[in-house]
């Protein structure tokens, strides 16, 4: 329990702990390869992605929309697991999302409410360009949390076969426990919601997350999976990213390879047994075990 002390007020440390705040959801971003140029689709186009002439196979009948996490982008968080699904086939798409008006390159930030409305419309972009009837969502963090408000409240059920979330705050995050110290610092909850909304909103118990919650963690029609990782700093306490549902999977990274250390950043961006237990949920028929052999895989 913390100490009946008297809060501090100054304008300082009202700046210190929303700066705190930002530092510890921060470590969700991909390390910056993005800090010297915003990245554009043409970049992903030339990697293998976001080429719109692509057309499903029968072998991978949907498209694969790729959604990043909080600070993240559309080219910098997929660096890795879009030219690993390109290369066994799958059309591939990411989108940006969450921008705030002066902040190039680091996006999530924006209402959570109104990023899915901006998910709706590039699957719907994606649907029209692939001629498929449903695509595949595979997300990181907020990604993989983001589009179940699309899939509850904007009718993204219809149009989505799986929903794959890579740590994903599914349930709000604590920050290790550092969001309950807002009560004690006036003023920096108002900061937060008012400069980054989209980091307010994902706080255990915001209004957001309440209603995202409101009614069951799953939609029917739809093919959940979860994969989680037990050194997560960032999404916490790591279980209550899990879902409960009767067609959900939810996967611990360390139940599949005990020795795998990934933590929030890790698990969405490099690792590649997170990323084969990916393959399979996007392809159940053809599953094959993963274990820490999947690494190189």
């Amino acid at each position: 329990m913390l100490p009946r002390t008297r809060a501090p007020r100054t304008p300082r440390a009202r700046r210190t702990l929303a700066a705190l705040l930002l530092a510890v959801a921060a470590v969700a971003a991909p390390t910056a390869t993005a800090a010297a140029a915003a990245p554009t689709a043409a970049t992903a186009t030339s990697r293998g992605w976001n080429d719109y002439s692509c057309k499903p196979t029968a072998a991978h009948p949907r498209p694969v929309v790729l959604v990043h996490g909080t600070f993240g982008n559309s080219i910098d968080n997929w660096l890795v697991l879009a030219p690993y699904l390109v290369n066994r086939g799958y059309c591939v798409y990411s989108l940006d999302y969450g921008q705030l008006p002066g902040v190039p390159v680091f996006n999530g930030l924006g209402p959570v409410d109104r990023s899915a409305g901006q998910l709706a419309t590039f699957v719907d972009k994606v649907l029209a360009a692939t001629g498929a009837a449903k695509a595949d969502l595979v997300g990181h963090s907020q990604g993989g949390m983001m589009p179940n408000y699309y899939l509850k409240f904007l009718g993204g059920a219809a149009k989505v076969n799986a929903m794959i979330g890579l740590a994903p705050d599914n349930h709000g995050t604590t920050l290790l426990g550092l969001t309950k110290l807002l009560p004690y610092f006036p003023g920096a909850q108002d900061l937060l919601n008012a400069h980054t909304p989209g980091l307010a909103d994902q706080v255990a118990g915001s209004p957001f997350i309440t209603k995202l919650n409101s009614v069951p963690d799953t939609v029917p029609g739809v093919h959940y999976t979860v994969i989680a990782t037990r050194y997560d700093e960032v999404v916490t306490p790591y279980r209550t990213q899990f879902l409960d549902g009767p067609d959900v999977h939810n996967v611990l990274l360390q139940d599949l390879c005990p020795v795998d250390l990934s933590e929030h950043v890790a698990i969405g961006t490099v690792d590649r047994i997170a990323y084969h237990e990916v393959a399979n949920a996007l392809d159940p028929a053809h599953a094959t075990p993963t274990t820490c052999a999947s690494a190189v895989g």
